[in-house]
Order: structure tokens, then sequence, then C-alpha cells
């Protein structure tokens, strides 16, 4: 075969690469969403069969949400619990699974703390931020440990499409003020995309008078969060991309909590307690066309994740990960991809309340492929991960979707996971048990979804099981014989049973555009029955927005039904939030935002409070979209 044939069509093929990657783009049908969280590799959203979310950078602009945690709160159907206000320790809940049972990715790359072995989703603004894509249900065959209950995956901007400026300042109740700027262009083969943001406020007190611990302190614990991101791309060729990603977030938030000191070891709240948080992410990357069929990627990444909290004794917790991965794609037609992957990961961690260092070293090959064959599309992923602390699991997931017409979509999916134990369940001191397992989950779902020209309608129900959860098993007898466990220790003693229903639906009629989505759950321990904590049984989200010229209106509520914790019901909540916006030349808008119009009493969980009504007045201007 002539290297003259070959030329165009790997042309062709890397224009496709990376068009398609990170991106929307248009189909020879009309528009169509592509998503890689779903697979290893970009594909429409039409040819899988999980259950995916995307939240595109449109949303993102004009978006009500104050950060990524409110953002997935409202548009993805999450549930979310939080210490207090904004900045305060953050869980997301996708489809009922535990904060640790979710996966935090960035741009592809696993973050957060081996030692509490969950992502900080607090450290993380919006600022940046292209678009996020959430996986909902099992994702562990493709991307390992931890995503049992979903993935998020947070893409930031590039510079590989047009060029352009963008700036943001606001100002809000509770002494709130951000700033962020970006900048991205190109120069021949060389691109680059930077942005700089700072969050701060002064918040409310984090715990409410007449706590049952005594906690409460009547100052008020705001926050701090400064971001940074830079990403530059080089093209030497076509068909290749080399990048480089830098990104780093400092987080300086204020809580309350209690010193115990002698003689009377009465709980004092009075001193300052900060919780002080770093996270560093520096990766290098290659991406390109191997031959006409076939296209690779290889990339080697650091991450650290730094924490110091306390008052005057402080208690410090720091990961370092690096992890390196390379990956083959085969792409013998538009119908059919298969993907191969192997990866190493090394986690470092270090801790004031550890006897000394800690480590993990683990690797893993990944299997996947998907195709379409006329109105069915199918795909199937196999991995295997091997870890040094907690040993072997094997994970795979098969779906497939089947359009039956009239712009119906069927499609089924059952998968399997795992979470490993994190450094705090192995080793922390009175607590830890080195030989703990991995917990384990086998999930089922079912969706039938239908898609318009201007309506869209989809409702998914699931199922997971999931054994082996570590917990606090207070039996001493059950523990190692050591007198450190004389008040109990970890073990694999619990098991999770979660099932619920999601109906989503949204429509655009003139300049009207509706949303609404609405989550049954029911999340249950696996040996009492019992409804586990902070979930809970039904959250709703109707929103509603108008434009018309250079004006705006907009409207969203969000209802969180009751939630168990600590022995006591919290009530359920519903919050209003509206928006004006008014856009007075190109490029620019300004808009006048009322969160918790209504100022709903919030309790993210027990003992703790929420923000009360918050008044925001923003100014944006971008050039280049």
């Amino acid at each position: 075969m002539s290297q003259a044939f070959l030329r165009p069509r790997a042309r062709r093929a890397s224009r496709a690469l990376f068009l398609c990657s990170w991106a929307t783009v248009a189909g020879a049908a009309g528009a169509q969403t592509v998503v890689v969280t779903g697979s290893r590799e970009a594909l429409p959203l039409e040819r899988l069969a999980a259950d995916v979310a995307v939240i595109e950078g449109a949303a993102l602009r004009d978006t009500r949400a104050d950060s990524l945690a409110d953002l997935l709160r409202r548009e993805a159907g999450l549930q979310l619990s939080r210490s207090g206000g904004p900045g305060q320790s953050t869980g997301l809940f996708i489809r009922g699974a535990a904060s640790q049972q979710t996966l935090l990715l960035v741009d592809g790359m696993r973050v957060g703390s081996a030692t509490l072995g969950s992502a900080a989703v607090e450290s993380l603004g919006l600022a940046g931020v292209e678009r996020v894509e959430v996986l909902r249900g099992p994702g562990s065959s493709l991307f390992g440990a931890d995503a049992v209950g979903g993935v998020v995956n947070v893409i930031t901007r590039g510079a590989d499409g047009s060029a352009g400026a963008d700036a943001r300042v606001a100002v809000g109740g509770y002494g709130a003020r951000e700033a962020s700027g970006g900048w991205r262009g190109r120069v021949g083969p060389l691109s680059l995309a930077v942005a700089v943001s700072r969050e701060q406020d002064d918040g409310v007190s984090a715990i409410a008078p007449g706590d049952r611990f005594g906690s409460h302190n009547p100052d008020r614990d705001g926050h701090t969060r400064d971001s940074a991101q830079l990403r530059l791309g080089w093209v030497p060729a076509a068909g290749q991309r080399v990048g480089l990603t830098l990104l780093g977030t400092r987080l300086d938030a204020r809580y309350d909590a209690a010193d115990y000191n002698p003689p009377t070891f009465a709980p004092d709240p009075s001193p300052d307690f900060r919780t002080k948080l770093a996270t560093a992410v520096q990766a290098l990357d290659w991406r390109g066309n191997l031959a006409p069929e076939w296209s690779g990627s290889l990339r080697v990444a650091r991450s650290s994740d730094d924490s110091r909290s306390g008052s005057t004794g402080q208690d410090r917790f720091r990961t370092e990960r690096r992890h390196a991965q390379a990956q083959l794609a085969w792409r013998p037609g538009p119908a059919l991809q298969a993907v191969l992957a192997l990866e190493q990961q090394a986690d470092d961690a270090t801790s004031t309340s550890y006897a000394g260092p800690v480590s993990r070293r683990s690797r893993a090959v990944a299997l996947e492929a998907t195709g379409s064959q006329g109105a069915v599309a199918w795909q199937a992923d196999l991995r295997r991960d091997d870890a040094s602390d907690f040993g072997a699991e094997t994970t795979g997931r098969l779906g497939g979707s089947v359009a039956v017409g009239g712009g119906w979509r069927l499609r089924a999916l059952a998968g399997s996971s795992f979470r490993a134990p994190s450094f705090n369940d192995l080793v922390f001191p009175g607590y830890g048990v080195p030989g703990l397992k991995a917990e384990r989950g086998r999930s089922v779902e079912a969706g039938l979804g239908w898609k318009g020209a201007a309506a869209e309608l989809a409702v998914t129900s699931w199922r997971n099981r999931v054994d082996d959860l570590v917990a606090y098993e207070p039996d001493a007898t059950r523990c190692p014989p050591d007198p450190a466990y004389a008040f109990g220790c970890a073990a694999n003693v619990a098991k999770a049973r979660l099932s619920g229903t999601t109906v989503s639906a949204s429509q655009r009629a003139g300049a009207w555009q509706w949303r609404a989505q609405l989550d049954a759950l029911k999340a249950r321990d696996g040996l009492t029955g019992a409804r586990l904590p902070r979930r809970a049984d039904t959250q709703a989200t109707l929103a509603a927005d108008w434009r018309q010229g250079a004006w705006g209106l907009g409207a969203s509520v969000v209802h969180l039904g009751e939630r168990p914790d600590g022995g006591l019901a919290l009530a359920s909540e519903t919050t209003l939030d509206m928006s004006a916006t008014w856009r007075p030349a190109p490029g620019w808008q300004l808009a006048l935002r009322l969160d918790n119009a209504t100022d709903e009493i919030r309790v993210p969980a027990r003992d703790y409070q929420g923000l009360g009504r918050q008044a925001w007045l923003v100014l944006r201007w971008e050039t280049g979209r």
C-alpha cells in the first residue's frame, strides 16, 4: 500500500481523534455528544450502555452553583453531605454509595487522599473547567479501585480550539467575593491555556448551637480557595500531540471542633480550628496515530494531597501518588473500537498519626471494546488490578443498547466494582487492621431513553450490592489480640444494598428551556435493613430558564428528602435559586443571583448548618467563543 494513500487517511484519523477527544462534535446526522468517561476513548454518548451525565461549558458558565460540589448536586442527581457551608469537608453520594466509593478524576487523572480514601471535592472550584462528565454506576473495570457508585471526571479548558480569554468577578452575601481569569491561544504547533482564581467568604458557624459534643463556636467559619492551572500542547507532526498539565489548589477553611484539656477534659470550642489543604497535579502525556487503524497514548503523572488540620496542635496527612499509563486503541471501522491499557501506580503516605510512612504499589491491565451494528450497540470491559497490600481484584462490565424506533432507545448493563481499603483502614493506630479485604460490588441497571428535536426523556433503574464493607467493629474480641484495639477496630463486617430509579427530562420551547430530574433511592444496611446515614430516599430538581435577546431569567428548585444521621432524622429541604442576566455587549454578561431565596434552614449533616439566603452580583467577560 503506497504512502500517498496512507497519508490522507492518517490525516483524517488525526483530525477525528483530536476533535472528538474532550469535546462536543457534529456528526453526520446532527450534533453528537462525545464522552470519554463511559469508556477509555472518546465515543458518542449513544454508543454507550452506561449512564453518563454531561454538564457542558455553556451550562457551567450560566450555572447558579457556587462550587463543583453544588453543581453536581443540581445537575447530575448526586446527593451532597457537607460539614457546614462552602469550603467545609464534602462528600458526594452517587446512587447512594459512600463518598469513599466515588472516584474523582481531573482530566482523567485520579486525585484524592489515600489516607482518608476519598477526594476533597471542597478544594475544587469551577474556574477553568470546560465540562464535567459523571458516570453513574460502577467504573472499576475502566478506572480501578473506588468507583463503586460512579466516577466524576472534571475536564479543564485546553487551547486546542479557538483562542480567547475570560474573566469573572463576583461579590455576594456572607462576605463572599470571587475573581478568576483565563487565557488560551495557539502559535504554530504550540497551544497554551492558563487559568487562575480566588474565592473566599466569611461563612457562618459550621456547627449549630446546642450540638451533642459541645463544639459550637459562634464565630464565622469562612474559607479561602486559590487555584491555578496550565495546559500546554505541542503538535510536532500531523496526528501527534504532546501535552503538559499543571494544576494546583489551596484551601484554607475554618471549622468548629473542641480541645479536651486536663484536668477536667471538658470540651473547649474556643480555639481557631483550621484545615489547610494543598493539592497539586503534574502530568506529561503523548497521544497520536500509529497506523491508519491504530492510535496510542502515554501518560506519566504525579499528584499530591497535603492536609493540615487542628488548632494549636495539628494533624497532618500527606499522600503522594505517581501514575504511569500506556494505552493502545484499534478502530478498524466507525462501528468498532478495542482498547488495551496498562497502568502502574505508587501511593506513598505519611501522617503525624502513623508510626511511619506507608505505601502501596499496584499494577493493572484493562481491555475495553465497543461496537455497533444497525440499531444495536454493545460494550464490554475487563480489568485486573493487583495491589501490594490487599491483593488482586478482577472487575468487568457487559451491556448494550438497541434503538426501538421513534427516537426510543433501550439499554442494559451489568458490572462489578471494588474499593481499596484506605491507609487509615489499614494502619491508623487503634483502628486500622492490616490485611483487610477490598470491598466488592455487583450492579445491574436498565434504562429507556427518548430523544426528539427539542426534548429528551430518560428512565434508569438500578441495583447495587456491596459486600465486605470496611466498618467499625466495636467488639474487641473480633479484633487482633492487641491492647490497642480495646475499643474496637476496622473490619470487613458490613454490607450495603443500594437500589433506585432516576427519571430525567428536558424540553426547549422557543425562549424557554425546562429540565427536571427525580431520584428515588433505597440505601440500606444489608445486615440490619436500616437506612444508611445521610442518604435521602428522594431528591428532585426542577429548573426553568428563559432567554430573549440580551435578557435572561432563571430559577431552579432542589428538594432533598429527610435523611437519618446520628440517631436523628434530618428534615427535608427545598431550596429555590433565582437569577437574572443582561448581556449589554458581545462577550459581556451581568448577572444578579439569589441563592436559597426562601431562606430555607439547611442541615447538611447532624449539628451542622449551611448558608441562608445569599445574593450575588456577577460580572463576566469572555471572548473567542
